[in-house]
């Protein structure tokens, strides 16, 4: 029987590294690099303070081929090539997949008590195998290439790995607990709807009533929240001009963190020579990047475009096992994670273009931010704004959103809710919150709300990262009914037990909770009551009328008049920069586009009932022409 927690004495070194050449020196000798090369490898790792070989990989001065066996011969190792001769799945018995991860290993082969250990840094084997001594048991290096050693992980573990990745967080802070009592849940939701046309047949005037209030009270809320917003755009101080950043031989370089950024993918056809096109000019050094692109088992459309590709060394491929039947983003993101290699972890969208210093300036921040600042958020905009009206008002209604809302939602201290894509993370901590909620289809907006429940900060930065806009109508409904069904989602989770979440958060951002989530649903679900008031500037009448009156009927269009307005001007501010000036007579239009968003909020609903976990993918299909954006550095926004 597999036993996984096996640990291991610690065994001599086949050879001491102190009684053999440099590493340059060996690959100088052997033809992988002259002279010239190991000069500029060896300013970049003082620099940066990395691994000789990594500066070399990054650069594509060498192949991990040659950096193995190079390390073969300077440790007096064997070198493997795990692709031909990978291990048995009997070794998984040996080693905890856990450790594996941490230490970058994996058991190759058994010797009666000895077991191999492939390994990338042999330099680090005896510190490993102290920690993993254990009576009884030796434990021999073999040099392999560290990307194999991560394929052989995953064909060992992969089933356990998966089935963590889906249960990271705890119970009571997901909603995969809904699956144990589905049915009960879906007889409640479809009773209370019963209930609810069952009164508004019966009792049209007061079945009515009750929704237009609770439309009014959820429209006052976003209403009194965006005109906080507006009137702190409008008045707080001007964004300070960005710094600088110094990239010379400063002493403070050298701690410069290893970053790694995940870039989930599923079902792409053509995007990893765009991706790879976009992401070679960011200016963070290549030594200290990883790239991790996250497949889904069984996806060959998107594997067969990666393979057909040639990617960077800086750029490493993880394929994500099946597991229950579970197929989302966060349970991808949650798996790779493990895989990762730095103290700081991005995620970026598939189709993303982020301005060429965007890391940078993250790095920047989290060196000068308190420790309690655990995500740093940067900002969306939108490369295809001309392409339709859909196009155009989406890049409005972001705009509105990223530039005036989201920038007062964070002055007013509430619960910033993260989006999806240019999001930086501190690694403790996310992994201390157990990262991901995988049956969550707005991971990032639970997760932004789990980070204020556990007592952290996360800060807004204007560094760009362009996307395109959904222009086609199917796709934006399907897009934004997952975020609606993601939101009730969301709320629901955390309003288990809403006393302590008061106790938590405060009053104020639990206030801002209701609005964030609650309140917008809400208000795309109870448009078509809205709508229904148009009967009266044909004079005919509405039941609501024989409740509240005429005159109370008449403030209120009033009212909702004001409240478009106040939308539009808010979008006008958001968009009024040289850079989408053109858009400023399409804002008028933004009351008939939010039409969609009642369409969206419906399917929600119904996939929030019978199929909560269900992931609607975005789909795209706009050629990835951003190079022109990505080159440039990051724009202050205006205002």
């Amino acid at each position: 029987m597999s036993d996984l927690h096996l640990k291991f004495t610690t065994p001599e070194p086949a050879t001491r590294a102190q009684s053999h050449l440099p590493l340059g020196r060996i690959l100088v000798n052997s033809g992988a690099i002259d002279q010239a090369d190991l000069v500029r490898a060896l300013q970049e790792q003082e620099r940066l303070n990395v691994p000789l070989g990594e500066c070399l990989i990054a650069s594509g001065t060498i192949t991990p081929a040659q950096l193995c066996a190079a390390l073969a011969t300077q440790y007096n190792l064997q070198h493997i090539d795990l692709a031909v001769d990978p291990p048995k799945r009997t070794m998984a018995q040996h080693l905890d997949a856990l450790d594996c991860l941490k230490y970058g290993i994996v058991p190759w082969r058994s010797l009666g008590d000895t077991i191999m250990i492939a390994i990338s840094n042999p330099d680090q084997f005896e510190q490993i195998a102290r920690q993993l001594a254990s009576p009884g048991v030796s434990l021999l290096p073999v040099v392999a290439d560290k990307k194999q050693i991560s394929e052989s992980i995953t064909a060992l573990y992969g089933a356990d790995l998966a089935q963590r990745a889906a249960t990271r967080v705890p119970p009571i802070e997901s909603c995969r607990t809904w699956r144990e009592d589905a049915r009960g849940r879906r007889a409640w939701s479809v009773g209370i709807l019963a209930l609810l046309a069952i009164v508004l047949i019966l009792e049209p005037a007061w079945g009515f009533t009750t929704i237009l209030l609770w439309a009014l009270c959820s429209s006052i809320m976003t209403v009194s929240l965006r005109t906080i917003a507006l009137f702190t755009h409008v008045f707080e101080p001007k964004l300070p001009p960005r710094p600088t950043l110094d990239i010379g031989p400063e002493p403070d370089q050298i701690s410069r963190p290893y970053v790694s950024v995940l870039v989930p993918l599923f079902r792409e056809k053509e995007i990893a020579g765009a991706l790879i096109t976009r992401l070679a000019k960011l200016t963070y050094p290549k030594s200290l990047l990883q790239i991790m692109l996250v497949l889904e088992e069984g996806d060959d459309m998107t594997r067969d475009t990666i393979a057909r590709t040639a990617l960077p060394a800086w750029f490493d491929v993880i394929e994500v096992p099946q597991a229950n039947n579970l197929r989302t983003k966060p349970r991808a993101m949650n798996y790779a994670l493990d895989f990762c290699k730095g103290s700081i972890i991005g995620v970026w969208d598939a189709e993303d273009a982020p301005e060429v210093d965007q890391i940078d300036r993250i790095i920047q921040h989290f060196a000068h931010a308190p420790k309690n600042v655990v995500c740093v958020q940067g900002m969306l905009d939108y490369y295809n704004a001309r392409t339709n009206w859909i196009s155009r008002c989406f890049t409005i209604e972001y705009a509105a959103w990223w530039r005036v809302v989201l920038p007062g939602i964070a002055r007013l201290g509430l619960i910033v809710p993260l989006g999806g894509t240019t999001l930086f993370f501190r690694r403790s901590v996310l992994e201390e919150l157990r990262a991901w909620d995988a049956h969550n289809v707005t991971e990032d907006a639970d997760l932004g709300v789990r980070l204020a429940r556990h007592g952290y900060k996360t800060d807004l930065l204007p560094t760009v990262t362009y996307e395109e806009a959904n222009f086609r109508a199917w796709p934006w409904v399907k897009q934004r009914s997952r975020w609606l069904k993601g939101f009730l989602t969301t709320w629901c989770v955390h309003m288990r037990q809403p006393l302590k979440l008061i106790k938590q958060v405060g009053f104020l951002r639990f206030l801002g909770l209701q609005i964030l989530f609650l309140a917008t649903v809400s208000q795309f679900l109870c448009a078509p009551l809205l709508w229904s008031f148009c009967v009266t500037l044909v004079g005919l009448s509405h039941p609501v009328e024989t409740v509240l009156g005429a005159q109370i009927l008449k403030g209120l269009f009033y009212y909702f008049i004001f409240a478009e307005l106040l939308n539009i001007s808010i979008a006008i501010r958001a968009v009024r920069g040289s850079k989408h000036r053109h858009l400023i007579p399409w804002a008028f239009g933004l009351p008939f586009y939010f039409i969609l968003g009642t369409f969206a909020a419906y399917k929600a609903l119904y996939e929030f009932i019978f199929d909560p976990f269900y992931w609607d993918k975005t789909e795209h299909g706009v050629p990835h022409k951003t190079e022109e954006q990505s080159d440039a550095r990051t724009p202050v926004p205006a205002g």
